[in-house]
């Protein structure tokens, strides 16, 4: 079993896995380190990875890419409208909202969600990952944004499970590099805590963290972040610049053509990264669009000039993240910049403005979050043994709790889990009801989330469940925070009072896991109480010295997450995504039959008349080559787009005709070997037989020379044939008259070698005391 760590970008995806050496980043079937989130159909068969962005010009139509920006989000929002004008393929509102992507394959319009493109990027990366280790694998850690909600995270894990995958924990992607970052740093000294600064820079996003450093330990202070800028925002800074050129001066209108939009965004990202390094940079694209060749020119200055407002964004979220940790830039030790968008000169300059100093670039860019992944697997995993290093996170919103009768106001300001808030943590909260109930979870602050998101979490239903009489009784609801980020109600007891008197025993104060325990029932606003960091209760006995306890009953809750899957579309996406694996696996297994067919027939063709000549007569070259030809021929006509059984029948057909001539040469070389072998066995039968008594040794000799005797008739009637007719001595009937000699050799020697009862009682000079 191994532990895997999964970078899911926007335009690339990391694996990273943990050995026993240290953690190493796999190498895709192109030896590559990162592989394209791209899922492309073909006719047939879906094409994934480095497979699939090769394979996008040709199937344009139909190819999807940078999925993660759809992930979890409503049609209706005018940021995923943008979105979806980059995707080729149809686009509806699902029944829930969310986003329908339409594609055609096998002759079918198919309908899917984002989620389960999701799920196939996962179950590709799952294949390389299992391909690359020779093993089976579930545990994995996913890296995810910080600003993603409760529903974007259940919906990665929903992707995960349609993929066979088990994930151990959805951590952020700062987190991730803060941790690969601090595990192996050894200079933390006793005097305090270190702080550092994360900014990673994406494709599409920009996410900034603060870290506190002391030695075996690491926590989070700070989440911040900019959703729409990124890598790609820059590279559109470009296309715009240069579609508009080339209208006025070609007239040309690249945004008419989705091939066109294809090839100068790939022109102008390459751009981007040559201008990193340089301070001007040529663009020159082939037949753009209606047969014209296009060329411009663009300086590193007039980029910067084009992009100032994305550049002065940049420092907005820097200022937040210092701002939530109570810090200022001089108190920030190091200042970490990592993303496939953070090599902009600019951005570095923009940084050490803010910063005071220049950003440093210790971790690699594009694999630290893997990284950290993986390494965060290795210490949730019983798999390893990991020093011990504590990882503390902090959700970057406020998650508020309301019932029927109003807020659940545990705090002051009405919220249950702060922005801030460490997790993984547990609220568990007293209700006084008298039946059914609900409750619904949401974001507290809007203000908080990205543009335009719900605030709305899930709603749960906590019942039935009836009172004595109309009474209220205690019910205990557990609400935890997992290691995902994910909040729900886990679990509800009712609590029925046996007893009259408790007695107060001890303080206990929690900041994560709540116990199990039995508070004083307290009627209070809204007929709730928090028991998170209430005193422990203990029943004293009755006056006869009976004990009386508290019963408590589970009570069924039933939850309904706000645009989140639900088992029954899990279980079908599950199903569609192994009817896809099959077809995908049908289709690869016809094309390796009818590749190994093609090979045979051009293989074969050569051979007939070079390796094979001297044994195949003049009729049998005939019909093999006027067979190979028919085959090659079907191939390239009627044999295009054939089953795999068809393709099997044809191989086989030819097979038959080709194996007695194949047999003869094969047969002619084997044929050499076991001569050679039954002669050397003459050879050392008859060199033994010199030591044995007179009458064994005359049995062996005759039996050799029968045997030598028979192998050179045999050999002068196999030399009087020509090599083209099936040979007369088989290879086969020397080996087997090898074996029959060291039979009859060894049965001769038999009553030599048991010793008489005499020779039993001498001692054996040979072996030592």
């Amino acid at each position: 079993m191994s532990v895997v760590g999964f970078d899911i970008g926007n335009e690339n995806c990391v694996i990273a896995v943990v050995r026993q050496r240290g953690i190493d980043v796999l190498l895709n079937y192109e030896s590559k380190r990162e592989t394209p989130a791209v899922v492309c159909f073909s006719e047939k068969q879906r094409i994934l990875g480095s497979a699939g962005a090769a394979s996008a010009m040709m199937h344009i139509k139909s190819t999807i890419s940078q999925i993660k920006r759809l992930i979890g989000r409503k049609f209706a929002d005018p940021d995923v409208k943008k979105e979806l004008k980059m995707l080729p393929g149809k686009t509806s509102e699902g029944q829930d909202g969310g986003i329908l992507i339409h594609l055609k394959y096998s002759g079918e319009i198919h309908v899917f969600t984002p989620v389960q493109f999701l799920s196939m990027l996962f179950a590709h990366l799952k294949t390389m990952t299992e391909n690359d280790l020779e093993m089976p694998i579930s545990d994995c850690v996913i890296g995810i944004p910080s600003y993603f909600t409760d529903l974007q995270r259940r919906a990665y894990l929903d992707a995960a499970k349609i993929a066979g995958l088990q994930p151990l924990r959805l951590i952020h992607d700062c987190t991730a590099t803060a941790l690969s970052y601090g595990m192996y740093k050894t200079d933390f000294g006793s005097a305090g805590p270190a702080y550092v600064a994360f900014i990673d820079i994406g494709h599409c996003d920009t996410q900034v963290c603060i870290a506190s450093f002391e030695f075996g330990k690491m926590e989070i202070l700070s989440h911040a972040f900019d959703r729409s800028l990124g890598g790609r925002d820059f590279d559109e800074v470009i296309f715009s610049h240069f579609a508009a050129k080339f209208k006025e001066e070609y007239h040309i209108d690249v945004y008419s053509k989705t091939k066109a939009c294809f090839r100068l965004r790939a022109a102008c990202e390459k751009l981007k990264k040559v201008l990193s390094a340089n301070l001007e940079a040529p663009l020159n694209i082939e037949c753009l669009m209606d047969g014209k060749d296009v060329k411009g020119f663009i300086t590193r200055e007039e980029f910067e000039k084009l992009a100032s407002g994305l550049l002065e964004r940049v420092s907005i979220p820097c200022h937040r993240a210092l701002t939530d940790a109570n810090l200022t830039a001089e108190k920030i030790s190091s200042v970490e910049l990592v993303g496939s968008g953070s090599r902009i000169p600019a951005i570095s300059t923009s940084l050490t403005s803010l910063f005071k100093r220049e950003p440093s670039r210790q971790l690699n860019a594009s694999e630290c979050v893997a990284r950290g992944c993986a390494l965060q697997c290795a210490m949730l995993s019983p798999v390893y043994r990991v020093r011990e290093y504590e990882v503390k996170d902090v959700i970057p919103f406020s998650i508020g709790l309301s019932s029927d009768e109003g807020p659940v106001a545990v705090r002051s300001n009405g919220v249950l889990f702060p922005r801030g808030q460490p997790f993984p943590s547990v609220k568990v909260i007293t209700f006084q009801r008298s039946n059914l109930f609900h409750l619904e979870a949401f974001y507290a602050n809007p203000d908080e989330l990205p543009p335009r998101t719900s605030p709305k979490i899930s709603c749960v239903t906590i019942g039935p469940f009836h009172g004595s009489h109309g009474s209220k009784i205690r019910v205990k609801v557990r609400v935890p925070l997992d290691l995902h980020g994910i909040v729900s109600i886990e679990s509800a007891t009712l609590i029925k009072d046996d007893m009259d008197d408790l007695v107060m025993a001890g303080d206990y104060h929690s900041n994560s896991d709540a116990m199990d325990i039995d508070p004083i029932s307290e009627t209070v606003t809204n007929g709730f109480e928090d028991d998170t960091n209430k005193k422990l209760e203990f029943p004293c006995s009755s006056a006869d010295g009976t004990r009386k306890d508290n019963r408590r009953l589970n009570v069924p809750v039933n939850e309904n997450v706000y645009g989140g899957m639900t088992k029954a579309e899990i279980s079908e996406a599950l199903e569609k995504e192994l009817q896809l694996a099959q077809q995908d696996r049908i289709v690869e297994q016809t094309k390796e039959k009818k590749n190994s067919l093609e090979s045979f027939v051009y293989d074969m063709r050569s051979k007939l008349f070079h390796t094979y000549r001297s044994f195949a007569s003049e009729q049998e070259k005939d019909g093999i080559s006027r067979s190979l030809q028919e085959t090659e021929e079907w191939l390239y006509e009627d044999g295009v787009d054939e089953t795999e059984h068809a393709y099997s029948s044809k191989l086989e057909d030819l097979k038959k005709l080709v194996d007695p001539i194949e047999n003869r040469y094969k047969d002619d070389k084997e044929r050499v070997h076991a001569t050679r072998d039954l002669s050397k066995c003459i050879l050392k039968h008859r060199a033994s037989a010199d030591s044995l008594p007179p009458q064994d040794k005359e049995l062996i000799i005759n039996e050799c020379n029968k045997v030598e005797q028979w192998l050179k008739e045999k050999i002068q009637q196999q030399e009087s044939f020509p090599k083209n007719t099936d040979p007369i001595l088989w290879s086969s009937d020397i080996k087997s008259k090898t074996e029959e000699l060291n039979l009859k050799c060894q049965q001769i020697l038999g009553s030599k070698a048991s010793p008489s009862p005499e020779d039993k009682d001498k001692p054996d000079t040979f072996n030592d005391p």
